[in-house]
């Protein structure tokens, strides 16, 4: 058995980082390493973690989250996360005690060791999460793009199914994909606004797999799952509407449920949050930290300019900088005499760009089960948000850029990571 060290490993052997004083658990963690390198002890509350992540160069932390280890551990994380965001980190616990998972999940961690399972587990979730960062190494995560409305009827759906389905057209033309996507593809409607479940009536689809259903699910998603359990819309992008029933959104948190998007982010290209008529102003303010951009979609009517300024006021009381918000003018019509610059200027954001009122076609269409955007490509409003759809597609082509060289770090811990699952499971 190997003992914990806390010293400056030999050359040449992996270390982990283990936040942890219960000595059963640190023994049960050393031992399931063994093989792969050292691990190094810290105390929950440790003061020095910046010093031995920056001295060991560790490949991942380990975090006890066990009832006993306190409220240290989501402090801990956060602190990381926070500080040391390209590192994975995990969490440890047994699942006889759910308090202790559900915990580590809430907080956000990468993913969980059951110490009630054979060691050799702890080594295959460790591999996986390797493995899926080793991919990710190759561009960034797939943009969320988050579209707020303060009330009902300011056509935020309308925007987030029309979009949805020019950005899909977008990627499904480009000649080649960005290096290191081909993990991801594709769009995904999270169809989260109110009136619930509109944009999948929008889009003439069917789902019995919702936001909620993801959640509890989260740490079973992958390729397969989502491809298998998620609405599909004719054109390929997939949708995630709320649940028939809405007393279910109270059984999950907002930090699960932000946990979900941000998860969702390493298979869709592009992910559309459609916010619009969202009560839930902490839902909010928590998604547009996640996302890449928010839109913030007005119309020319007082009482949208007055709903919309006072869902501004609610973000900026919790924390949101409204600067990173940017304004949509959605149903404009010139001979109303309120410019869309007017509208900016006394909701105090940068305007990215104005919708023509289309209501009339929108709604034909609609009577017909189509949508406009696929149907009349050459009115006013498809080729606007066909204009939205291309700025975006240009702005994440050319966020992306080179892939960087692989670690040889990361390369070794790979092979040495991946032979020892292979002879566990060929064994």
């Amino acid at each position: 058995m190997n003992a914990p060290r806390d010293s400056i490993p030999e050359t040449g052997s992996e270390t982990y980082l283990f936040a942890s004083s219960n000595g059963g658990h640190i023994t049960w963690l050393t031992d399931a390493l063994g093989t792969l390198g050292s691990v190094v002890v810290l105390p929950p509350d440790t003061k020095s973690i910046d010093e031995r992540i920056a001295l060991l160069g560790p490949v991942a932390v380990f975090i006890d989250f066990s009832p006993d280890q306190g409220a240290t551990a989501s402090q801990l994380h956060q602190r990381l996360k926070r500080d040391w965001p390209t590192l994975p980190v995990l969490a440890t616990g047994v699942s006889a005690e759910p308090a202790a998972m559900l915990s580590a999940l809430r907080a956000g961690v990468d993913d969980f060791i059951d110490m009630a399972a054979p060691p050799t587990d702890a080594v295959v979730t460790l591999r996986t999460l390797l493995e899926r960062r080793s991919t990710l190494q190759g561009g960034t995560r797939g943009s969320t793009l988050a579209l707020l409305g303060a009330r009902a009827g300011l056509g935020v759906t309308t925007l987030a199914t029309s979009l949805s389905l020019s950005l899909n057209d977008q990627l499904t033309q480009a000649p080649q994909r960005p290096p290191g996507r081909s993990s991801r593809h594709g769009v995904a409607l999270l169809d989260l606004g109110l009136p619930a479940r509109d944009g999948l009536l929008y889009l003439d689809t069917q789902s019995g797999f919702s936001f909620v259903d993801g959640v509890r699910n989260l740490r079973r998603l992958d390729q397969t799952l989502l491809h298998t359990a998620l609405a599909h819309h004719t054109s390929g992008v997939a949708i995630l509407p709320l649940p028939a029933s809405l007393a279910q959104v109270r059984e999950i948190s907002h930090a699960d449920s932000v946990s979900l998007i941000k998860r969702l982010a390493d298979f869709f290209d592009f992910q559309i949050a459609d916010l619009g008529g969202f009560s839930t102003i902490d839902f909010m303010a928590q998604t547009v930290r996640e996302a890449q951009q928010a839109w913030v979609v007005c119309d020319q009517s007082i009482g949208g300019i007055v709903s919309t300024a006072n869902m501004l006021k609610e973000l900026r009381a919790r924390g949101v900088e409204t600067e990173r918000l940017s304004l949509v003018v959605n149903k404009f019509d010139s001979h109303v005499g309120l410019s869309a610059k007017d509208i900016a200027e006394r909701l105090e954001l940068p305007l990215r760009h104005v919708l023509p009122a289309r209501s009339a076609q929108l709604l034909a269409a609609a009577s017909r089960g189509e949508m406009l955007v696929r149907t009349a490509r050459s009115d006013p409003y498809s080729q606007a948000v066909t204009g939205l759809a291309r700025s975006l597609h240009q702005e994440y082509m050319s966020a992306t850029g080179q892939p960087p060289a692989k670690d040889p770090r990361w390369v070794a811990l790979m092979s040495q990571v991946t032979g020892l699952w292979k002879s566990s499971h060929e064994g």
